[in-house]
């Protein structure tokens, strides 16, 4: 029986002392809303937490530079050393949002960071019959009213992606065609060379030891009846509209 009264008060002991350990650094989140950044890091420095400024907003009832929202929630039970995220009031809208749409990217970001405000997002669109690089539209508006955040959107117009094709094979086929097809494709002809004649061995030896006399000839020159022995890009792969194709001819 005394054996059995140690074993079971050393069963409550350990689970006391468990319970101590897991909850005793555990500290209650104090209330921050309302506070300046000075007075919120003290609050939470003296009971072990800390403090993150994440967001920053316009707002008609908190002063400027006060906490206006926290998480997590005052009263919340966090382990000690928890960060807690605030953001602050930046007081009553005063800036007017200017209005950028028509502009390209670069001048309406002047345009925008010059009244202190900040690029949110930037998205690209293709639009028909828009140039590229002037900004369609944003959020929030032009002299948009009640404005929570110092940040402004935009939806800017993108160039237009080259039509893609898959290459033809243009092996076997005279030049003239060759090339008026690739023209009349909107592609543009490269390089058109003449490939090397092929040496054919002489079945006379003593022929290979004869002297034969130099002669200069003028390099053969590709003409409309030539006939496609090889093309770059080959065959089968993907090419846009404009590219260069270059032709081997024989």
């Amino acid at each position: 029986m005394l054996s059995l009264v140690l074993v079971i008060v050393a069963m409550l002991s350990a689970l006391t002392a468990m319970r101590f350990a897991i909850h005793g650094q555990e500290v209650a989140v104090p209330p921050l809303v309302g506070l300046g950044p000075t007075e919120a890091e003290k609050a939470v420095a003296a009971v072990g937490l800390q403090m993150s400024i994440e967001r920053q907003y316009y707002s008609p009832q908190i002063p400027e530079g006060r906490i206006m929202s926290q998480l997590p929630l005052p009263g919340t039970k966090v382990r000690s050393g928890w960060q807690i995220r605030v953001a602050q009031s930046l007081g009553p809208t005063r800036v007017v949002i200017p209005d950028v749409t028509g502009q390209s990217e670069h001048a309406a970001e002047l345009n925008i960071r010059r009244r202190g405000l900040d690029i949110a997002s930037t998205a690209q669109v293709e639009t028909a019959g828009i140039p590229a690089d002037q900004v369609l539209s944003q959020s929030p508006p032009a002299n948009a009213a009640q404005v929570l955040a110092p940040k402004i959107s935009l939806l800017v117009t993108s160039a237009a992606e080259p039509q893609a094709f898959v290459m033809p094979s243009f092996v076997g086929q005279p030049l003239g065609s060759a090339s008026q097809t690739l023209l009349g494709a909107g592609f543009r002809l490269g390089n058109v060379s003449v490939a090397a004649a092929a040496i054919v061995p002489s079945p006379d030896p003593a022929a290979t030891t004869a002297a034969i006399p130099a002669v200069a000839q003028a390099p053969p020159q590709p003409t409309p009846a030539s006939m496609v022995v090889s093309q770059n890009p080959a065959a089968g792969q993907k090419v846009t509209a404009g590219s260069m194709i270059n032709l081997e001819v024989r």
